[in-house]
């Protein structure tokens, strides 16, 4: 009875560690929800303040790339003087811009209500992303060691720093170079280039929000680091087929033909992947420091 009566006490007990660790699982699972909740409500927030003042950003902002007097394309001109200074071989009137053929069209009922409220909304996504990093972050932090979360303290600042400084790279560089190619692309002179706002909109926001996700490659190669799956070793082995791969992205996000304009893309993300060498070996440094005062104590 006594063999019993302990395997009853076993089974209970372990019967109520699993459900301990099932309602524990459920809990973080519902501090999740509530981190996400209030990411999305500063998410909305914003797109709400973006959708009070549509006007301004619309004419402003969002189509400012399509225009010949954007900040980038006088900057281009400026180059072209200075580098025809230089030498005589650059052409000035070559960098410069100066028509831009975006004639835009509706062809829905519903399309320009739709467009407002869906480019609000990725602004809002793009202004809250800040937040959303400090939310998760307040997630995830009481997981961590006290040396971990010193290690880390940094995450929300830096990631938030990456990612505007891709946006920016998107949004003054990337897109300004796309739009002036394919604008002004044409297989057949019998073909009248018409563009859909949704096309434009869609282009615009692809190439701005994936550079700013581009730009987080440190912070990745941090937490790969960090798990020992990425190590600088790798990463400098591998040096080329990267810079492979990312002069196919710079061709392929800025489709032009000369390789002018493929270098000012592909030049700050090589310094990006370099960048990212030395963070996956600031963490091996630091990896092999604890391990030998581990050993030492």
């Amino acid at each position: 009875m006594s063999k019993i009566g302990d395997k009853l006490v076993n089974a209970i007990r372990e019967k109520g560690e699993q459900m301990e660790g099932e309602m524990s699982f459920f809990g973080h699972l519902a501090e999740l929800r509530g981190h996400l909740i209030r990411a999305a409500l500063a998410i909305i927030f914003f797109a709400i303040l973006a959708f009070s003042f549509y006007d301004r950003i619309f004419n402003g902002v969002i189509m400012a790339p399509a225009k010949v007097d954007f900040v980038t394309y006088r900057w281009m001109c400026d180059f072209g003087d200075l580098m025809h200074s230089i030498s005589s071989y650059f052409v000035a009137k070559d960098f410069c811009v100066e028509k831009i053929n975006v004639s835009l069209i509706n062809t829905e009922l519903a399309g320009q209500f739709t467009l407002q409220l869906d480019s609000s909304l990725m602004i809002g996504l793009i202004l809250g992303i800040p937040y959303l990093l400090f939310e998760l972050w307040r997630f995830i932090k009481p997981a961590l060691h006290e040396k971990e979360r010193k290690a880390a303290s940094g995450f929300v600042f830096y990631a938030s720093f990456l990612f505007f400084t891709g946006v920016c790279f998107g949004y003054f560089i990337v897109t300004p170079l796309s739009i002036k190619f394919l604008s002004a692309y044409v297989v057949s002179d019998s073909i009248q280039n018409l563009f859909s706002i949704d096309s434009v909109m869609s282009t615009i926001s692809t190439l701005t929000l994936a550079s700013g996700l581009v730009f987080e490659l440190p912070i990745l190669v941090y937490i790969l680091a960090n798990l020992g799956i990425l190590t600088p070793k790798f990463m400098r082995k591998h040096r080329r087929y990267a810079i492979i791969i990312i002069l196919i992205i710079a061709a392929i996000v800025t489709p032009t033909p000369d390789a002018l304009t493929m270098s000012v893309v592909a030049l700050p993300l090589l310094l990006l992947y370099e960048l990212s060498i030395g963070v996956a070996g600031a963490v091996e440094r630091r990896k092999k420091k604890k391990a030998e005062l581990e050993i030492l104590n």
